[in-house]
């Protein structure tokens, strides 16, 4: 039983800056691979940032440079600090994760997600 709950999701203002949290919880033996994909209102979800156990990220295009993931693993949660918002951004950020549970359960996981919404 394994379960991600994001955070930190809102109403901004174009410009502005929002920090989303994703906690995973548990019988977690290791969690691998995390990201943060979003989903807009028709519109197909699609990666936004991923990151390796070991720090390693990439990013997609639209948010290179204005975004930032992070890790901390002690706390089994992941970040997505989300700098100079646009209204494109808008959409429901989803925390996803490559987890192996106590048995040797290996599984992709969701979170619920959380809204942002960028006012232009």
């Amino acid at each position: 039983q394994v379960q991600l709950v994001e955070s930190g999701g809102g109403l901004v203002q174009a410009g502005g800056s929002l920090r989303l949290s994703c906690a995973a919880s548990g019988s977690i033996f290791s969690i691998h691979r995390m990201a943060w994909y979003h989903q807009a209102p028709g519109k197909q979800r699609e990666l936004v940032a991923h990151i390796t156990r070991g720090g390693r990220t990439t990013y997609a295009d639209s948010v290179k440079g204005r975004f930032t993931i992070s890790r901390d693993n002690a706390k089994n949660t992941v970040y997505l600090q989300m700098n100079s918002l646009k209204p494109e951004d808008t959409a429901v950020y989803y925390c996803n994760a490559d987890i192996t549970a106590y048995g040797g359960i290996y599984n992709d996981y969701w979170g619920q997600g959380t809204q942002v919404t960028v006012s232009s």
